[in-house]
């Protein structure tokens, strides 16, 4: 059976709502009574959430900035 709760379009999806569809998807698959054409969509709907996810990951470090000294810059971690 097809989930009938369409997909949110790319201006309404967060990380956090992504992170929930994809461990619902992830969940549905396991459960192994999907079709294998509902299975095809969700592995398609999966990995476009990765996609997704990992862009904003990505954006996010790119954007960790530390003030100090009135200037912002790129985190270095300390080493030990």
């Amino acid at each position: 059976m097809a989930d009938p709760t369409p997909a949110p379009g790319p201006d309404a999806l967060t990380f956090e709502r992504a992170i929930e569809e994809l461990e619902a998807l992830v969940a549905r698959m396991e459960d192994g009574k999907l079709t294998l054409e509902e299975s095809l969509s969700a592995y398609q709907r999966g990995a476009e959430l990765i996609r997704f996810c990992e862009g904003r990951l990505s954006d996010a470090q790119a954007r960790i900035a530390v003030l100090e000294g009135g200037e912002l810059r790129d985190f270095t971690p300390d080493p030990r």
